[in-house]
């Protein structure tokens, strides 16, 4: 157990040095099953893991959604949603940003990623609510935070690898994710609204525009509308797996960007290689991750773990608050990533002794790292919209962030108190 807590805290100490986390993962995983159960046991069970990993036919999800998702920030696609958004929304007060958060959910809802997201509103959104005179705090508050939609609404990387690490349906996870997905939007928007308000400084009255040029603004939105219904309708009603959602999204996606004109052959090699790139590194990651989990197994950490819980004589409400305080404090100085990959597994079986539900907590792993994705000092969100905002001080991004973040903690303790909110779907689809 002692090699398994150096291990441990190696990890750690990796992450905060900035290490990459697949190589710190499989290092250092690797080493500590070397010392436990020796160098041959060690060799055996990197290639056979690796192994099993790359021809599981549920890993297959990871690099279609990614496809799907690059395939519409590259051709453009993606500013199509705002421009409906702000013809709709855009003459109210506020109504650029919430425009803008709309846009953040809509993009969300088919690329999976919370910081290509923040990225890409960042280019669409932005220059336009600077046009209108919205304060720097507000702006880029508004992108920071809607960004972070991109990990709760349907599909998500992060719930796909937390399906995996747990082995949890996929496609459960995704129905799961989307009342969540919407109440955050939801509260994002009243937060905007009552800035707006109290505050109107900070975000003026924009244009208005005309009936007929707002109708036809919609008919950008259609490849939206179409890849979410065909993805969340197929799953709810069991025609096609998560895997296979993931194929037809991404053969959807291709084939609306060439008949729209917008993906011609560099452009599509652009795509390509951007998809293979984000998914090789996060097929890193994921094989460090359950090469780590072998490790927290061999070491008996995990059982260690719940023993110590069952000592405490902890009510399993107070297990659950633990375990919530530990990955929000993490959250705030490491990457939520990394708080995954190496919590998840640890945390795994005290929670199913304590007989939570894993669909449900996987939800709330979501926000909670949403919430770490905007705190300080690392919010990686804020840090990649710095990268693309050079001129916007990471202080007035982060002051921006506050209402955002307590409104995130509000909507943490109603999932908490009420499962139901994120199983209704899922015991419907059953």
């Amino acid at each position: 157990m002692m090699t398994g807590l150096l291990c441990l805290g190696l990890v750690l100490v990796l992450a905060f040095l900035r290490v990459p986390l697949g190589i710190s993962l499989l290092a250092v995983s690797m080493g500590g099953i070397a010392a436990i159960k020796g160098f041959d046991v060690a060799r055996t069970v990197l290639p056979m893991t690796l192994s099993e990993a790359a021809f599981s036919y549920e890993l297959a999800v990871v690099p279609l959604f990614i496809l799907m998702g690059n395939v519409l920030s590259c051709t453009g696609i993606s500013q199509d949603l705002f421009r409906a958004a702000h013809a709709f929304l855009g003459s109210v007060r506020g109504g650029l940003a919430l425009a803008t958060m709309v846009t953040c959910a809509g993009f969300s809802a088919v690329c999976g990623s919370s910081l290509a997201t923040a990225a890409t509103m960042s280019k669409v959104a932005y220059p336009s609510m600077q046009q209108y005179g919205y304060s720097d705090r507000l702006a880029s508050a508004t992108i920071a935070a809607g960004g972070t939609l991109g990990i709760l609404i349907p599909p998500s990387i992060i719930l796909m690898i937390y399906g995996i690490l747990t082995q949890q349906n996929i496609g459960e996870l995704f129905i799961a994710g989307v009342l969540p997905g919407l109440l955050g939007l939801a509260m994002y928007m009243l937060v905007i609204y009552l800035i707006a308000v109290l505050k109107p400084e900070h975000a003026p009255r924009g244009a208005r525009v005309a009936a007929a040029e707002r109708w036809a603004s919609l008919a950008g939105v259609w490849p939206f509308v179409a890849l979410f219904i065909v993805i969340i309708g197929g799953l709810y009603k069991g025609l096609f797996t998560a895997t296979e959602a993931g194929g037809i999204g991404a053969g959807m996606a291709l084939l609306i960007a060439k008949l729209q004109g917008r993906l011609d052959w560099l452009r599509f090699l652009e795509v390509m290689k951007e998809t293979a790139m984000t998914s090789v590194m996060l097929y890193v990651v994921l094989f460090g991750a359950m090469i780590f989990s072998q490790l927290v197994s061999f070491s008996g950490l995990a059982d260690e773990l719940l023993s110590m819980v069952n000592g405490w004589g902890l009510s399993r409400m107070g297990v659950l608050v633990s375990i919530l305080v530990v990955f929000l404090l993490l959250g705030c100085v490491m990457d939520s990533m990394a708080i995954i990959l190496i919590f998840v597994p640890l945390f795994t079986p005290t929670l199913i002794a304590q007989e939570f539900d894993l669909v449900w907590f996987g939800i709330i792993v979501v926000v909670l790292t949403e919430i770490g994705l905007i705190t300080p000092p690392v919010g990686m969100n804020v840090f990649v919209l710095k990268a693309n905002l050079p001129s916007v001080p990471v202080g007035t991004i982060f002051r921006g962030l506050v209402p955002f973040i307590a409104i995130d903690v509000l909507r943490l303790g109603l999932l908490v108190a009420f499962p139901s909110i994120s199983l209704l779907l899922v015991q419907w689809m059953k």
